[in-house]
Order: structure tokens, then C-alpha cells, then sequence
């Protein structure tokens, strides 16, 4: 007998940022909890916001998060295609984790996305051979008129993996009901026949109040309301979309004045934005977003975070004068870390000989590090392990992350590099590690590669609490490990979503039940075409 396929459920949206990444992690974590074996998947996905799988490939931070939520290592096959802008309508294609190649809209439309199409449904195929139950996420919306011919991340998909297509609808926004009943109308009678349901997002107040629309919505559409999700507050797992960077922002203004005024400069290709994550999470921080050196201010410490385009930001903050503003603050004592391309901008020199990041063939560095930044075809994409450097051994910690860059950085005169590390997947010889990063004498200024550097909750806490001292305050103990609350808020988004959700009916939908025996004979149907 040939092998089962896995089951699918696929969740769509009206428009992005409706929450279907976190949803779909919900469901992932609830159908873990129920016993099941479940992985992620999204054809495509357009993020700057990345993830690096174990075997040093890279996906949307998206999938990366949902693999998490099923406590399985991520792999390719659950993003076989990102799509990273690098400027306007131009992305750096990434199939399968490594960079393919630099494509505008158009070309990638009209010449990849059939080639394109293979790809996505081999891996799906993969892992529905691996496991009982994949959750699909769609992208965008299902009712892009102008991309449903050529779509590999809906409706055409769902048809591929015959999956039942909940559709989610985010009432945050206002005109909930017409945004659900618009795209139905968009769609194809075989496409509505598809959709199983709606589930309402992001809900605030008494849904008794909500009941007259969502009863006419049944009425006018024939089709059940699975669930009205209420909005969950300082949920603290990370968001892909850098939109969500505005909500945020909105959380940190009840944050006690006796805070640490940590800025961050906001770039305009911002990537890997969840570094920060755990900054949010510090009740003596307040994190702000700049972009104009009247919102710099004077911080008690600033970050230039990492970039898809380190060039092109580095332009951008000499053409609003935030360079020399960064270069005074500095010179004035303040704190200042670089990560990954706000790293490249503190050296003295960012070469492209090939144009592989920009159009420019050299630029100038802010030039706080000797160092030079050559710009190479190649991406390194590899978890990190390893531990700080301290002139008191007693005092390193260890660390961990990842590391993603096209840019091989030299250091033209001797440096002090605050960490030494290695692939997470080297032995533990000495001669794996390497240095890493550059640090000034008086540990005021740092830069790394190593994104997720302050994920570290001891690392972190001493790095405030430096600043806490420089300004005269005690210094704190560690108030949590970032790692453990997170996989505690999976439970807890799981627990709040199954709460509101009519999972049975989900469950009936998939054509799963508890007793497995459904699965034995399983064999995948619909449209493989």
C-alpha cells in the first residue's frame, strides 16, 4: 500500500496583515497539542524579515515561527520561495534558501512563476509525505484579479493541495463584512465552494453586539463563522510585516519614565526587525523608532539595525543628516551597537565591485571601525554559537544566533572583537571559533553579524545594566529568559485561539479524527493540475 499523504488546511486572507501568520501558528501548536505531526508552509513569501534553518538556508521569519510552534526543526520545504525587495519593485529571489537571482515584478511574473510552480508543489508534496497535517498560509489576498491567472500562493494552490480554505477577515480594520463578501464575489464558484469558513481577527469589545452581522453573513454567504478571535495583547512572539513595528511602538508609551531611552534607527529597508524583540519585553526600556535627528534626541543608547540594503540606508542617512548626528552622539559618549548592515555602516569603507547590493562601486563608511565591507555574490547563511570576550574570562556568557549577509568584512588595522564563535553544527575544537564583531576600548560602541544577539537574557542584561550604571543606576537582575516566555506565549496564543474557535468543526473540515484510522487510507484528491 502506498504511503498516506498528510492532511491540509490552508488560511487565507482579504487583505495582508490580517493575522494569518499567527493564526496559523495557533492552529499548528493546537493540532501539536492534540497529537498530531504538523508543519508550516507558504509557497511564497515577500519579508525582509528571515529566518536561517538549521542547515544554514533561509526562509521567511514567518514559517520559521510556525515550525517553532510545531517543536520541529524548519527546512526549506516550508518556504521554498522568498522574495526580499531591495528596491522599488526589484527583489533578490531565494529558492529553496539561497539566492537565486535579482528580479523585477514583471520578469518574475511573467518568466519564473510557472518554474516557480514546480517548486512549490514538490516541497508541499514532501511534506505531506512527512507528516499527518500541514497548515498552509496564503499571501495577500485570494481576490487580485490581476495575479489569480498566474497564482501560486492562493486559490491554485489550495486546489493543488486539496485543501479546505478558512478565510480570515480582520475587523481591527473596519468593513469586515463587505472586505469578506467582496472577495467571496471575486472568487470563482469553485473557489467559494472551497472556502469552509470565515474567522473573524483581532476583535475588541462585546461580540453580542457583533451577532445581527455575523448571522446575516451566514445567511448571505451560506457559509458558517468558525470563530471571532478577540485582539490578544503583548502576545510576544515575533511578527514578520515591519506594519506591525507601528503597533509596537504604540505598547511602549505605558512604559514607566524611569526607563532606559534606547533609539532605533529606522531604516527604509529595515530587515530582521525582531532583533529588537526582546527589548520590547524589558520593563526598564522604552524603544522608540527614529527617522529624522529632531526624533533622535539623545538617547541613553542607539541601534543601527540590520538592512536588506546597506548602501543605499547608508545614503539615506547622510541625506537627512542622521550620519553626523550618529558621529556626534558618539563622539559625545553615547552608546551605539550596529547589527549585520547597521554593522557595515560603522566601517570605513562598503566596496561593490560586481553590484551585487547596490549601484554604487564604493562608498564611504561612517568610519568608526577600520574595517571594509566587499559585497559578494555569495550569501552566508549560518546559525552561530559561541561566547563573549572579556578581559575577566570569568565574566563571558554564552551566546547564540544567526547570521545572514552578502558582505565579507576586513579589518585594515587591530581591532577588539566582543565575541568568538562558530557554525552551530562545527565540533567544539578550539580552532572552529573565530573572532567576531568589532568593540571601541571602552565597550561604549559594538558591532556584529550576529543577529539574535540580544535574545541573549544574560548577555542583554549586562549590556543594560552598563548603561543603567553609566547613568547612575543600580543595575537589575535578569527579569526573564526570552526564549522560555516564548515558547510559553505558543501556549498561550493556542490555548486563546482554541477558546474562540470551533476547532471540531475544523477538525470535521480536514476529514481527521482523533482515532488516526482516517489517515491509514488517505490518498490526496482535487485539482493537480
Amino acid at each position: 500500500m502506498e504511503q498516506a499523504s498528510g492532511r491540509t488546511i490552508m488560511l487565507q486572507g482579504t487583505a495582508s496583515d490580517v493575522g494569518k501568520s499567527l493564526l496559523a501558528a495557533a492552529l499548528c501548536r493546537i493540532f501539536v497539542q492534540d497529537g498530531w505531526k504538523v508543519a508550516p508552509f507558504k509557497s511564497q513569501n515577500m519579508s525582509l524579515n528571515s529566518y536561517v534553518t538549521p542547515d544554514g538556508k533561509e526562509i521567511g521569519r514567518a514559517q520559521g515561527m510556525q515550525a517553532d510552534a510545531c517543536r520541529i526543526a524548519a527546512t526549506t520545504d516550508m518556504n521554498p520561495i522568498l522574495l526580499k525587495p531591495k528596491q522599488d519593485m526589484v527583489s533578490q529571489v531565494v529558492v529553496h534558501g539561497k539566492p537565486y537571482k535579482d528580479l523585477d515584478a514583471r520578469t518574475y511574473r511573467e518568466s519564473y512563476l510557472s518554474e516557480a510552480g514546480g517548486i512549490v508543489r514538490e516541497a508541499l508534496a514532501r511534506l505531506r509525505e512527512a507528516y499527518d497535517l500541514v497548515v498552509i498560509e496564503g499571501a495577500g489576498s485570494p481576490a487580485e484579479v490581476n495575479l489569480k491567472d498566474r497564482d501560486i500562493v492562493n486559490m491554485r494552490l489550495a486546489g493543488w493541495a486539496d485543501a479546505p480554505v478558512l478565510l480570515v477577515a480582520d475587523i481591527d480594520r473596519g468593513g469586515v463584512f463587505a472586505s469578506i463578501v467582496g472577495t467571496l464575489e471575486i472568487l470563482t464558484p469553485e473557489e467559494r465552494d472551497r472556502v469552509k469558513g470565515f474567522i473573524i481577527n483581532k476583535f475588541r469589545g462585546d461580540v453580542s453586539l457583533l451577532k445581527p452581522g455575523l448571522d446575516w453573513l451566514e445567511q448571505k454567504t451560506g457559509k458558517p463563522v468558525l470563530g471571532v478571535i478577540p485582539y490578544i495583547p503583548k502576545l510576544e512572539l515575533e511578527d514578520e510585516d515591519s506594519l506591525s513595528l507601528e503597533n509596537k511602538q504604540k505598547r511602549q508609551q505605558s512604559k514607566a519614565e524611569r526607563a532606559l531611552d534606547i533609539a532605533v534607527i529606522r531604516l527604509p529597508r529595515i530587515s530582521n526587525f525582531t532583533d529588537l524583540d526582546p527589548l520590547y519585553e524589558e520593563d526598564d526600556v522604552h524603544l522608540r523608532f527614529v527617522s529624522s535627528t529632531e526624533e533622535l534626541g539623545r538617547p541613553d543608547a542607539l541601534i543601527i539595525p540590520g538592512s536588506k540594503n546597506t548602501v543605499e540606508d547608508l545614503e539615506h542617512l547622510r541625506q537627512c543628516g542622521l550620519d553626523e548626528a550618529v558621529l556626534r552622539y558618539i563622539g559625545e559618549g553615547g552608546w551605539l551597537v550596529g547589527i549585520c548592515g547597521g554593522y557595515q555602516m560603522l566601517g570605513q569603507r562598503l566596496v561593490d565591485p560586481d553590484f551585487n547590493e547596490s549601484n554604487r562601486e564604493e562608498s564611504a563608511g561612517l568610519g568608526i571601525f577600520p574595517m571594509e565591507t566587499v559585497f559578494v555574490a555569495d550569501k552566508k547563511t549560518e546559525r552561530v554559537v559561541g561566547y563573549t570576550r572579556d578581559r575577566d574570562e570569568s565574566k563571558a556568557e554564552p551566546i547564540e544566533g544567526y547570521e545572514i549577509h552578502m558582505g565579507l568584512t576586513r579589518f585594515t588595522a587591530p581591532v577588539e572583537h566582543p565575541f568568538m564563535v562558530k557554525n552551530e553544527r562545527d565540533g567544539e575544537a578550539p580552532d572552529n571559533y573565530h573572532p567576531e564583531g568589532a568593540v571601541t576600548s571602552d565597550g561604549r560602541v559594538w558591532g556584529t553579524y550576529v543577529h539574535g544577539i540580544l535574545h541573549n537574557d544574560e548577555f542583554r542584561r549586562r549590556w543594560l545594566n552598563r548603561i543603567r550604571l553609566n547613568k547612575g543606576w543600580p543595575p537589575l537582575e535578569a527579569a526573564f529568559h526570552f526564549r522560555e516566555r516564548r515558547e510559553a506565549a505558543f501556549d498561550r496564543l493556542a490555548d486563546h485561539v482554541r477558546e474562540h474557535l470551533a476547532i471540531g468543526e475544523i477538525y470535521e473540515m480536514i476529514g481527521i479524527t482523533k482515532d488516526r484510522t482516517d489517515l491509514i487510507n488517505h490518498s490526496p484528491g482535487g485539482d493537480q493540475e
